[in-house]
C-alpha cells in the first residue's frame, strides 16, 4: 500500500472534551487525563483481555476504500515492564485481533508485529487497513517518512473498531503514555 492523496474522515486533537463515538474499556477516571493538546493514560497492570482506559471508537468501514489510523505515542517513563506496551489495537466483534504498538520484549523497545527497533521516545503508528489486509507503519521521531514493520490478512467482521491503549504496566508505579493527534485519513 503506498502512500497516495489523503482526506482525514477523523480527528482528535484531544484539547477538550473527547467525542461522542469514543467509549472507554474498563474505564479508571484516575489514571487518564487530557493536558495540552495530548491524552495521557498511565500503563497499568494487565493484558489485552483486562486492559484498563483502552479508548475505543468505530473503524472506518474498509469496503469503502484504504485508510490509515495514526496516532503519536510519547513515553513519559522509560519502559521496564517486560511486555509493556501502547499503541493501536483493532477490534472486531468486541475483541482485539491484533496491535500496533510500542513494546519492551526482552530488554528492546520494538513496534510490534514486526519487532522493529524504537529507540526513539516518541513514534508515529500509522495502521493503514482495506478491505483484505493490514500494514503497521511507523515513523520514530525525527524520521522523514513512514517504514513498514509488517503486514498481513484482515477478514471482514459485522462491528469494526479502533482503540487507543497501554497495559502491562509495572505494579505500584506511574509509568504515563501521551497520544496526540489521532486521525482516521481516507488514502485510496
Amino acid at each position: 500500500m503506498s502512500e497516495l492523496q489523503e482526506e482525514i474522515v477523523f480527528q482528535e486533537n484531544f484539547d477538550g472534551a473527547l467525542d461522542s463515538d469514543w467509549i472507554w474499556l474498563r474505564e479508571n477516571p484516575d489514571c487518564w487525563r487530557m493536558r495540552d493538546g495530548g491524552l495521557e493514560i498511565m500503563v497499568e497492570p494487565g493484558v489485552a483481555a483486562t486492559v484498563r482506559n483502552a479508548l475505543v471508537r468505530p473503524a472506518p468501514d474498509r469496503s469503502g476504500g484504504i485508510f490509515a489510523i495514526e496516532v503519536t505515542i510519547f513515553n513519559h517513563s522509560v519502559p521496564t515492564q517486560q511486555y509493556e506496551q501502547a499503541g493501536i489495537t483493532w477490534y472486531q466483534n468486541g475483541e482485539p485481533v491484533f496491535k500496533e504498538v510500542k513494546e519492551l520484549v526482552d530488554g528492546e523497545v520494538l513496534v510490534i508485529p514486526g519487532g522493529k527497533p524504537m529507540p526513539t521516545e516518541s513514534v508515529r503508528l500509522r495502521l493503514v487497513v482495506d478491505s483484505e489486509s493490514w500494514e503497521a507503519q511507523f515513523r520514530p521521531e525525527g524520521a522523514a517518512g513512514f517504514s513498514t514493520a509488517a503486514t498481513g490478512e484482515l477478514p471482514g467482521a459485522e462491528m469494526e473498531q479502533v482503540s487507543l491503549q497501554c497495559y502491562n504496566g509495572p505494579p505500584g508505579e506511574e509509568h504515563w503514555i501521551r497520544f496526540e493527534d489521532f486521525r482516521i485519513v481516507r488514502i485510496a
